[in-house]
């Protein structure tokens, strides 16, 4: 089953990216990737948030 969450911007916070993640059971981790955030202009870590 795959579920759609959404990348935060470390840096400012925006939502900026919605992805598809596999939900196995319970996962500890949480998904972290080096995206271009449109607000800050740069490549940042976007970490997942829930909806």
């Amino acid at each position: 089953m795959r579920e759609y969450v959404s990348l935060e911007c470390k840096k400012c916070g925006t939502r900026n990216y919605r992805t598809p993640k596999q939900v196995k059971g319970e996962q500890k981790k949480k998904l972290e990737l080096k995206k271009y955030c449109k607000v800050c202009r740069a490549h940042v870590v976007h970490t997942e948030k829930r909806k």
